[in-house]
């Protein structure tokens, strides 16, 4: 499980976060909505290291994981696709893959497993990541995390700019995780994307998270959309 307790973090002299707390088990799907600068993308740059937390804990079945510098927080099980993919672009996609298999020693069973999920990819294994569609880089970007083999999985907004039939296929895979036992945190805007996959539903305003509510009692109509995610 991973749990957060109470924690601030932000940029500077700018606080973001304040007082937040969030958990997410084993086999759930945990997506994380509000508008524009309520903090969720700071948030999830906080559980992998990238921003410092200044009050507060985030542990990862118990062990202390804010504390740890950042390079070190996947190797305790963090994968994390950022809003924009962050390939090596000048990478070939077996490279960019090997690159997420590096980082917790694993091998070609964890690497064929992967590519299972995205077949697309093994026939581009020697293409340069910069020169694939949108939705291919978004792919390999999730292949990469996965290679890991994360015990929790954080997606930013995966599905942005893509066509429907990708939106399909990253939602497929994120409920495969499930069965699998990955907990994954997903920042997501669509409403109906995120109905489709999730368990629970965190909604966060002003660098907290206000309320949570299990997903099965919501609905396109619910007033939370158009409290916390509503123009």
């Amino acid at each position: 499980m991973l749990q957060i307790e109470g924690i601030e973090a932000g940029y500077g002299a700018v606080q973001v976060l304040r007082k937040l707390s969030l958990t997410a088990s084993a086999g759930e799907v945990l997506c994380v909505m509000g508008r524009n600068g309520a903090g969720k993308s700071t948030m999830l740059k906080t559980i992998v290291g990238q921003v410092p937390v200044t009050t507060g804990t985030i542990t990862l079945d118990g062990t202390r994981i804010d504390t740890l510098p950042a390079h070190e927080v996947p190797r305790h099980g963090i994968g994390y696709v950022p809003q924009g993919r962050r390939l090596f672009g000048d990478l070939t996609v077996a490279e960019n893959i090997e690159v997420g298999l590096m980082t917790r020693a694993r091998g070609p069973r964890v690497r064929d497993h992967v590519l299972d999920l995205f077949p697309r990819l093994r026939e581009r294994m020697g293409q340069m990541s910069r020169t694939l569609s949108g939705g291919e880089q978004q792919m390999l970007a999730i292949a990469r995390a996965l290679c890991l083999e994360p015990k929790v999985l954080l997606l930013d907004e995966p599905t942005e700019g893509l066509q429907p039939s990708m939106i399909a296929l990253i939602r497929d895979t994120v409920v495969a995780l499930k069965e699998t036992g990955v907990a994954t945190i997903l920042v997501e805007q669509r409403v109906d994307a995120a109905l489709s996959v999730a368990d629970r539903i965190a909604f966060m305003s002003g660098g907290t998270v206000m309320e949570t509510q299990d997903a099965a009692g919501l609905g396109a109509a619910s007033e939370q959309f158009a409290t916390y995610v509503g123009i």
